[in-house]
């Protein structure tokens, strides 16, 4: 529980639905900002601390803490505010599901210094914290299988332990991981990873990587277009139990 919301909320006289009416929401979202690590987006919060009186710092203090990339802090508030996540990966575990030592893999051979390594893997690790809250996103993973496959620098007790992870993650009754088999050819998940968040106002916001750049899309034919790409990338994997399955055979396969 956020304390210093609920306090404050308290002192001010008011109730998640006055409050959600005042700053122009739904009353749930309102309500999950009572608890910790939920943490509305930046103009949102700035018009909840001028209602109830407070610095935003005072109600957040976490916003001063931010390890990631400023230039990723937008889609990592969307991520938190989401009710559901759909996620293709091609070539990584999604950073939702990394363990420490393969987040510190993906950025070996990086232009970073330790301390930057260090920022960025804390970073990773903290978003993880909306899987183990109370009221945790749906979220259904894609992989290609090549992913549970690949090598970490020839670390095979690193893919082990991530490929057992991947297990444990997959078995949260709010979390879906489903695996492209290495046997299905040419698909559209090929053209590379995305991201697709729903907010709890049925509003969809999507997210796109390439080598130089990562894109937040939020126009309505683009969001179309990202959902029809997942739908049939979808289709080329096996269901939730037959990944569970392939996904201990990967761990297995790394002893």
């Amino acid at each position: 529980m956020n304390r210093a919301v609920v306090a404050a909320m308290t002192e001010a006289g008011e109730t998640a639905d006055t409050l959600a009416e005042r700053v122009g929401v739904d009353p749930k979202t309102a309500a999950r900002w009572a608890s910790h690590g939920r943490i509305p987006r930046p103009q949102t919060r700035r018009r909840v601390a001028e209602v109830l009186g407070r610095e935003v710092t005072e109600l957040w203090p976490d916003v001063l803490k931010r390890r990631e990339p400023a230039w990723f802090r937008r889609w990592v508030d969307i991520e938190r505010e989401a009710v559901a996540l759909r996620w293709f990966e091609l070539t990584w575990v999604p950073g939702l599901l990394q363990t420490e030592a393969y987040a510190r893999a993906t950025l070996a051979g990086e232009s970073l210094t330790t301390d930057d390594v260090g920022r960025l893997v804390e970073a990773r690790l903290q978003r993880q914290a909306i899987l183990r809250r109370d009221n945790p996103p749906m979220l259904v993973v894609v992989l290609d299988e090549l992913v549970l496959r690949r090598s970490a620098y020839g670390d095979r007790a690193l893919m082990r332990e991530q490929c057992e992870h991947l297990v444990a993650c997959g078995a949260l009754p709010t979390t879906s991981i489903h695996v492209v088999p290495a046997s299905v050819g040419m698909y559209p998940g090929l053209g590379g990873p995305l991201i697709l968040a729903e907010l709890d106002d049925g509003s969809v916001l999507g997210h796109a990587d390439s080598q130089t750049e990562a894109k937040i899309v939020d126009q309505s034919a683009e969001i179309a277009t990202l959902g029809r790409r997942w739908e049939r990338i979808r289709g080329e994997a096996l269901s939730r139990t037959q990944s569970l399955t392939l996904l201990r055979e990967a761990a297995a396969s790394w002893t």
